[in-house]
């Protein structure tokens, strides 16, 4: 008898201190049983305090990787991390069109760095809104990044299941798992509309005091992905994936490491 592995691919940027980005990627597919594969888009000079530098690698290197490990490999699954440049997000867009067959693709539209340090060029948040969201079935934006996307402000929780609807329909109809992180409420409910069933579905968990916050957007798309790649269905892998991250962040306080915003533990279920 010969096993089959779930694979899942992340395309996104490093990170050396292995709390975020391609690393926390790579923690996550693992965790959750899930062959990884990656595309390194850019190396970034960072750690717990902050984004030094960034330096991107050449794009036609980018999607050479993108096609050596879809060609050989494949993939159930794809999430998109760290975009740089316009130029990076079209010839990503261009690639993944070559494989139409792969529809599990969640993309964070990363914008900007736990520490506040900027990580997306300025003219290439309408090209990712236009050119490669609408290529995606899921986007995991937190609040800024969906008032960038939208061009409005949200206020309060109340207002979320709409604008996440909204979102959705003004960036092609693709699902969209509304993070409330930046919230202050003292209940912390992310919300999930489902573009392809019209229903939202609110995740709740329990809003932890804790500085070890490094890198939990990376991970909670990642997880979403790992479980489309394990064949759950959009509600399902939305409710695992809130679960993975809640339970990452609630053993990762109980750690310290570095001197900034810390990572969540990964393998809380394993050590």
């Amino acid at each position: 008898m010969t096993n089959t592995y779930r694979r899942a691919l992340t395309i996104a940027g490093s990170d050396p201190s292995g709390g975020a980005g391609i690393q926390a990627d790579l923690k996550t597919f693992s965790a959750l049983g899930c062959y990884g594969m990656s595309a390194i888009v850019a190396v970034v000079d960072e750690n717990t305090v902050g984004v030094t530098g960034v330096h991107p690698v050449p794009v036609d290197f980018v999607t050479g990787q993108i096609h050596s490990c879809l060609d050989d490999i494949g993939a159930d699954a794809i999430k998109i991390g760290m975009l740089h440049s316009a130029e990076l997000i079209r010839s990503v867009r261009e690639t993944l069109d070559q494989y139409p067959e792969i529809k599990n693709i969640v993309l964070d539209p990363v914008m900007v760095a736990t520490s506040g340090d900027p990580l997306l060029e300025a003219d290439a948040v309408a090209t990712l809104r236009e050119v490669l969201i609408p290529r995606a079935r899921v986007i995991t934006p937190n609040i800024p990044e969906a008032e960038i996307l939208a061009g409005c402000k949200i206020n309060s929780q109340d207002e979320l299941p709409q604008f996440a609807k909204r979102l959705s329909e003004s960036c092609g109809g693709v699902s969209v798992l509304l993070k409330a992180g930046h919230l202050h409420d003292d209940e912390l409910i992310d919300i999930f509309y489902n573009a392809e069933t019209g229903q939202t579905l609110p995740l709740k968990s329990r809003r932890l005091a804790t500085a070890n916050t490094h890198g939990t957007g990376c991970t909670l798309s990642s997880a979403f992905a790992a479980y489309l790649a394990k064949g759950f269905g959009l509600d399902e892998a939305a409710k695992a994936a809130k679960d993975y991250i809640a339970a990452a962040i609630e053993a990762g306080s109980r750690y310290k490491i570095g001197h900034g915003h810390g990572p969540v533990h990964h393998f809380h279920n394993w050590w």
